[in-house]
């Protein structure tokens, strides 16, 4: 595990604007920064820290951490599906096949939690048992398996996503019947790879989202990221039973603590300026990222070299050929 003090020495060395590489095409995402580069895209993931759709904070090392765990689970399931990784030049930084996108996100989960008002177990617990096409039975209890894991599929928006039927998203024409059923295929057959790899490093994978497209072959692909702290809940297996017949929250190593923060500190989706996040609550956060880095991969977290992190990325992009 990497020492707090590397930790607390790198707050003033994130990755959080990445203009400075004189890039054509670039897109800003809350995370991402994507470029297109004619018939391929380079993804650059930031140290940027987001919630309540603002950037509340620079956490050293996530954009690392989330590159690099992309990358491992995109080896891991390259005999599932073809992805759309090229090479990745730079820790924070992957060359990927421009691919044709489904406007569509499939949600994968193997319980029954959630805390938001469009969450399973809040729907669940309204009495609600077709959630999204998938019924469910009676008698469930919060942070229970479900009998098979579902898909909670939504369309993807910049603004809002929507839970959406399998057969809606047919009959709106965002995906054929026969693409709909490779794909949901696919990702079920992803999320039990990733469950039996999880759990071989004492982690349960809860759920988790896939995005999936056409490549320039027209074949399916996987895109985006998979399986990262960031698109996927994980909790701890080892207390897990015992809590949930305590009726006790399972543990886990996640970001909701910041986002308390600053709910208890400010209001983040009235206020103009929002206050600096405390750089020990960064520290464990980051500490966080990198502790999960370990566990989902089974490997000692390596930090990028130090220094200006730009210069790092553009020597390596240049390096590659890629600028």
């Amino acid at each position: 595990m990497l020492n707090r003090d590397i930790i607390r020495k790198n707050l003033e060395n994130c990755l959080t604007d990445t203009s400075g590489l004189g890039l054509p095409g670039g897109r800003t995402g809350k995370v991402r920064d994507t470029y297109d580069l004619g018939d391929r895209m380079l993804l650059i993931t930031t140290d940027r820290q987001s919630a309540f759709d603002r950037v509340l904070a620079s956490v050293p090392f996530k954009g690392q951490v989330l590159n690099q765990v992309s990358a491992f689970w995109f080896d891991e399931t390259s005999d599932i599906v073809p992805n759309h990784v090229v090479s990745v030049p730079d820790p924070c930084a992957t060359l990927a096949l421009k691919c044709d996108v489904y406007p569509v996100e499939f949600i994968v989960r193997g319980y029954l939690t959630g805390s938001t008002s469009t969450s399973a177990w809040t729907l669940y617990s309204e009495g609600s048992r077709n959630i999204c096409g998938n019924r469910l039975p009676d008698g469930m209890v919060k942070n229970q398996k479900f009998p098979s894991p579902i898909i909670t599929p939504t369309t993807k928006s910049d603004e809002h996503d929507e839970s959406i039927t399998p057969e809606e998203i047919v009959e709106r024409g965002l995906m054929t019947g026969q693409e709909w059923k490779q794909a949901s295929e696919v990702a079920m057959r992803l999320f039990q790879r990733g469950v039996s790899m999880a759990e071989e490093n004492g982690l349960i994978l809860v759920d988790t989202k896939y995005e999936l497209g056409k490549g320039p072959d027209g074949g399916l692909v996987l895109v985006d990221e998979i399986h990262t702290p960031d698109s996927s809940r994980y909790w701890l297996a080892g207390s897990y039973a015992e809590r949930l017949a305590r009726g006790l929250e399972p543990e886990n190593i996640d970001k909701e603590f910041l986002r308390l923060w600053f709910r208890d500190n400010c209001d983040p989706y009235v206020d103009a300026e929002l206050p600096e996040a405390p750089g020990d609550l960064v520290v464990e956060l980051s500490s966080r990222y990198i502790r999960l880095y370990e566990m989902i991969t089974g490997e000692d977290f390596r930090p990028a070299p130090g220094g200006d992190p730009i210069r790092r990325l553009r020597d390596n992009l240049e390096g590659a050929g890629i600028i």
